[in-house]
């Protein structure tokens, strides 16, 4: 069965390279969709097509920052040699310097060799440091998906434990609603015996009728169980839930708008905004869920 993951993680690793380290970084943070940037030493810019390809393959949703540094290794000197074609475009230079200004001396070879270009370093083996790049980021993102797993599976729980209160506050409110009528039946019957002397029989079950229907959140509640019940089969479910989940919060929060407009009696109201209150609970961890 799949797991739940949360959006929000975090993961390094490091690769040590002849000619240096490198160091990666991998952040994950809430997004409606899948957002991934790079930001990759000028040796790594060729590999992000495949980092990007990688990341895609274990992550979902969520905004992910990949960060890879390069460090040369002090005390380390790469292998060097003389540019020639540097060498020819100076002795060009300084002869054209030597006839504009007779006087002058020659080049030093000091004065040659800290020309800009002459000494060459042998190029960094960009297979090797990709390759490398490429093993750091299937490490980190293995660190990085166990991370959200751990979170997700909290997240699953807390918002399992508030379903099965929501649960709870529905199984109580059903019972509610005849009582509810019932009080209003009696408390309508004074009211015309005060006023009238005696107590309109004909008149008091209309106005009864026209009360029950108006508060019959019978409705309310089956859908309301529903979704419940569908949020707890879209958790077992696993994987990428969380639009799912942040759907079934916003038609939650619906039926419990209505719930409460439709209230009979201060207890029905009461549980009402308990459950608005469970709803917006549930949807502010939803947000985390991938």
């Amino acid at each position: 069965m799949k797991t739940i993951h949360s959006m929000t993680g975090y993961a390094t690793a490091a690769a040590d390279l002849p000619r240096g380290a490198l160091a990666l970084e991998l952040r994950s943070v809430n997004s409606r969709y899948l957002d991934i940037q790079f930001r990759l030493a000028d040796e790594l810019r060729g590999a992000e097509p495949m980092l990007r390809e990688l990341l895609g393959t274990r992550v979902a949703r969520g905004k992910v920052d990949c960060r890879i540094g390069f460090s040369a290794r002090s005390g380390i000197e790469a292998a060097q040699s003389l540019n020639a074609p540097a060498l020819e475009k100076l002795q060009r230079l300084a002869a054209e310097a030597q006839r504009a200004f007779p006087e002058s001396g020659p080049l030093r070879l000091a004065d040659v060799l800290r020309w800009p270009g002459v000494i060459a370093e042998a190029p960094q083996d960009e297979a090797a440091l990709r390759d490398a790049a490429l093993g750091a980021a299937r490490h980190a993102l293995e660190e990085l998906c166990a991370a959200r797993a751990r979170e997700g599976a909290k997240l699953a729980a807390n918002i399992t434990a508030r379903v099965a209160e929501m649960e709870r506050r529905i199984a109580e409110v059903a019972p509610l609603v005849p009582e509810a009528v019932a009080a209003f039946q009696a408390k309508l019957a004074q009211r015309l015996r005060e006023a009238l002397g005696s107590a309109d029989d004909e008149r008091v079950r209309a106005e009864i009728a026209v009360f029950a229907m108006k508060s019959d959140v019978d409705e309310e509640l089956t859908r309301l169980t529903a979704h419940l019940g569908e949020v707890r089969r879209t958790l077992g479910q696993g994987g990428p839930v969380g639009k799912r989940l942040d759907f079934l919060a916003q038609e939650l929060n619906r039926e419990a708008n209505t719930l409460a407009s439709k209230s009979a009696g201060a207890r029905i109201g009461d549980h009402a905004l308990e459950l608005k209150l469970l709803i917006e609970q549930m949807r502010e961890q939803v947000q985390n869920i991938e």
